[in-house]
């Protein structure tokens, strides 16, 4: 499972802890401090709101479990003058009246997060390179970070280049890259004589582009819960058997372990640095926070507090079903919860494209603490 034993008493508590500690010290290669927290008994597959996850922990401090404060400070960028930003995040562009929903930090329970310095993450990490592979959240991701760095480099020379499945960026002059690639499902869709195929079992389409990295930043969920024409695949590849459909949570499941199975195999680990980013909510539903004829439109600020009244989805307990069974060190970047209170920053009407977005976020926006995360876990 890839996880040092520290105590033999930990096997007759009924919550497992255990903390894992690398005297690697290189940039992007260290191992830091990680909390495993999960329940002796996996009768429920690992789906309860705090099984077996992996949470990112920096002296002492679980990153993941606070609240949002109004922060005068933020946002970290102007919109406006960020160049690589699409249009379905630029909020402000597309005529969002209210800013209110640039103005809050996420603050840890028991910790300060240091705040993000792009001049400092290009110096640092001078000539490393950093990849987010996954769907349109990944995305919404990468173009933060890439707004965050030029922020504060706005004369930097940059290289930048966006096609499909690969996209990069380059910081010239500190041969910083970072790259994109677009993979919805992370497994393979091949076309056969029936039609698009989603296989379960397989990774080959993209997984020579992930390796040699630095760092990589996994994301899926998204997509496994689109039907009817917004589907991507016509059929579902499980082993030997070519079904039309399955229970999404398994194959998500399935398709994951296959994942898990590609990093565990390919990836060096003292050289690479993986994460993965964790399930991004919707607010679609308002009865998930109690205010059942709502959604994400108009709403102005977040839920107050530090939980969500509806609990982290299913979808994250396969995710850290899945973490634990693997052998390599994998940091969840648990934003979940987190995100969950973020009602307010999705593009909602302000997408440009004339429909209510509830699954995206503006730029600037929540993303943007999502990166200001991965730099406190490369950093503290």
């Amino acid at each position: 499972m890839g996880f040092k034993l520290i105590s033999l008493l930990l096997l007759f508590l009924p919550l497992l802890t255990v903390t894992i500690l690398s005297g690697t010290e290189q940039a992007f290669a260290s191992d830091k401090t990680l909390l495993v927290t999960g329940r002796n008994s996996t009768a429920d597959g690992g789906r309860s709101s705090l099984r077996g996850k992996k949470q990112r922990r920096a002296s002492g401090c679980n990153l993941f479990q606070g609240r949002w404060v109004f922060d005068a400070s933020y946002p970290f960028y102007d919109s406006s003058t960020c160049p690589f930003i699409d249009g379905e995040f630029d909020c402000l562009k597309f005529g969002r009246p209210d800013k209110q929903f640039l103005k809050y930090s996420w603050q840890p329970e028991s910790c300060t997060i240091p705040r993000f310095n792009g001049g400092e993450f290009l110096r640092k990490y001078r000539g490393k390179r950093v990849m987010f592979v996954g769907d349109s959240l990944s995305l919404n991701m990468w173009e933060s970070l890439a707004c965050m760095i030029h922020a504060s480099v706005p004369n930097a020379k940059t290289t930048f280049l966006k096609r499909t499945p690969l996209s990069t960026l380059t910081f010239q002059e500190y041969g910083v890259t970072l790259h994109l690639y677009r993979t919805p499902y992370i497994v393979d869709i091949s076309k056969e004589r029936v039609g698009r195929v989603l296989n379960l079992g397989a990774v080959e389409g993209g997984a020579d582009a992930w390796k040699n990295m630095d760092v990589l930043v996994f994301n899926s969920w998204h997509w496994w819960t689109h039907k009817g024409q917004s589907q991507g695949w016509d059929y579902i590849r499980d082993g030997s058997s070519l079904v039309r459909d399955m229970n999404r949570l398994d194959a998500f499941y399935k398709g994951l372990s296959t994942w898990a199975r590609w990093v565990d195999q390919n990836v060096d680990t003292t050289k690479t640095r993986v994460f993965f980013q964790g399930i991004s909510p919707t607010h679609y539903e308002g009865r998930e926070w109690n205010e059942p004829r709502k959604s994400c439109s108009g709403q102005m600020q977040p839920l107050g507090g530090s939980s969500y009244p509806s609990g982290q989805p299913p979808s994250a307990g396969v995710v850290s079903k899945v973490l634990n069974s693997m052998k390599k060190p994998v940091t969840l970047l648990d934003i979940t919860t987190l995100s969950q209170l973020r009602k307010d920053a999705h593009p909602s009407s302000y997408g440009g494209d004339g429909g209510t977005d509830c699954s995206h976020w503006c730029l600037p926006g929540l993303p943007d603490t999502w990166n200001q995360l991965l730099y406190a876990a490369l950093t503290m």
